[in-house]
């Protein structure tokens, strides 16, 4: 039952293999290395169709070259406008009607950063009723804006409700309000409607 095996049954074998060391081998297969593993083969399959390089500093450069030529793109489509180019936040039909609602019409909130100065350097001076003049404007430019705000996010839901009912509006009005922050020629994408004209 455990006994070794005999020669003669050994013989066949080494027939086989004898016989299959005279046969030709096909030209194209490649000899003295490991068949690589599946995995391995399809990712340079992937690799050499793609036209990826196989180093990395070369695709490192490649990905940095990409990465500059779409922030140029983005770059000029938010001074002209381009909608194909622009990034992600400021796409679709949704946020351009925004964006030219807002850009029409004249908000306090675009005057805050000038009116913050000058109501700090009123602040500044050591004269009590000067200062007293600078904490009122200070109360008078919050409220009014907040009013502005109020008066404008409750229209533009209203526009965007009845121009828009099957599309998503999530997070519209909040971007329009952002935008009303920034002074007008300093808005981007650049503004592409003038004031009192409406969208």
């Amino acid at each position: 039952m455990f006994r070794s095996r005999s020669k003669e049954e050994k013989a066949p074998t080494d027939k086989v293999t004898a016989d299959l060391s005279k046969t030709p081998r096909d030209p194209e297969a490649p000899k003295g290395r490991p068949t690589p593993k599946r995995s391995e083969a399809q990712s340079q399959r992937r690799r050499a169709s793609s036209g990826a390089p196989l180093d990395r500093k070369a695709a490192m450069r490649r990905q940095r070259e990409a990465r500059r030529a779409d922030l140029a793109r983005q770059r000029e489509a938010l001074a002209n406008g381009d909608e194909r180019y622009l990034p992600a936040r400021d796409k679709g039909p949704v946020r351009r009607f925004v964006r030219d609602y807002v850009d029409s019409r004249f908000c306090i909130a675009e005057y805050f950063l000038p009116l913050a100065v000058i109501i700090l350097i009123l602040s500044v001076i050591q004269v009590r009723g000067i200062q007293n003049i600078s904490l009122l404007l200070w109360l008078i430019v919050i409220v009014l804006i907040v009013i502005d705000s109020v008066g404008l996010g409750f229209r533009m839901r209203a526009q965007l409700r009845s121009r828009f009912p099957d599309t998503p509006k999530r997070g519209a009005v909040a971007y329009g309000l952002m935008r009303t922050l920034q002074m007008r020629r300093l808005r981007l994408p650049k503004p592409q409607v003038k004031r009192g004209e409406r969208p």
